[in-house]
């Protein structure tokens, strides 16, 4: 089995830096964090435009703004309704329990603050993870579907695990670093699109030399 440092160094060599995640501020990249379920950056990027151009890319102003106007703003990223009503409960506890300020509730711990995010309606373990990691500056892995295929297929986890033993897998093998865990999944998302979608194409993959000696592990998506 490689070690996590081993899949690491080898996707940094072949890809180098990727400097994620995409957003100018903290907020940005929180809200991206939710409204990147189930569509591109791309259209993310439309809908924090919107946010933008409105002027209310701010956690006081935006949660002030009336539902159906928000709607309205966040169609680009799809699943507007819903996705509205994620961002809202996000906004309710930073503005309701942190006075809009960022920098507040990031003053709080790892632990006590990933619970509270995984307590909205909403929020799964990834969205939570990213928005620590990448917003927060925290020390968490996030595991997306790429990291699981990867992993799956070279036999380095079990077929039945899920996302917290994929995480476990790298913070019990990697010092808790947010800079590299904050590459290394940004590696995945580039290995994953260039070579481990829902079809592999192993030839030319960085890891390929890495798969067991069996083949591929495919299992069931």
């Amino acid at each position: 089995m490689a070690a996590p440092q081993t899949i690491f160094e080898t996707l940094l060599a072949a890809y180098g830096p990727q400097r994620w995640w995409p957003g100018d501020t903290p907020f940005e990249i929180m809200l991206g964090a939710v409204l990147t379920q189930n569509t591109s950056w791309k259209n993310v990027e439309k809908a924090l435009a919107n946010l933008r151009d409105r002027e209310v890319l701010d956690p006081i102003k935006l949660n002030e703004l009336p539902r159906e106007e928000m709607e309205e703003l966040l169609k680009p990223a799809g699943y507007f309704r819903l996705k509205t009503a994620r961002v809202k409960n996000l906004l309710a506890l930073l503005c309701g329990k942190y006075g809009g300020s960022l920098e507040e509730m990031f003053r709080g711990s790892l632990s006590s603050l990933r619970e509270e995010l995984l307590s909205l309606n909403g929020i799964g373990p990834e969205t939570a993870d990213a928005i620590l990691l990448y917003a927060g500056g925290f020390p968490t892995f996030v595991v997306d579907l790429y990291t699981h295929r990867v992993l799956k297929r070279h036999g380095w986890i079990e077929p039945e695990a899920d996302y917290e033993m994929v995480q476990d897998f790298f913070h019990a093998s990697l010092e808790r670093d947010a800079p590299q865990f904050n590459e290394f999944h940004a590696l995945f998302v580039k290995v994953g699109k260039e070579h481990c979608g829902k079809t592999p194409k192993c030839s030319g993959c960085p890891l390929e030399s890495l798969l067991p000696p069996s083949g591929i592990c495919e299992p069931e998506w």
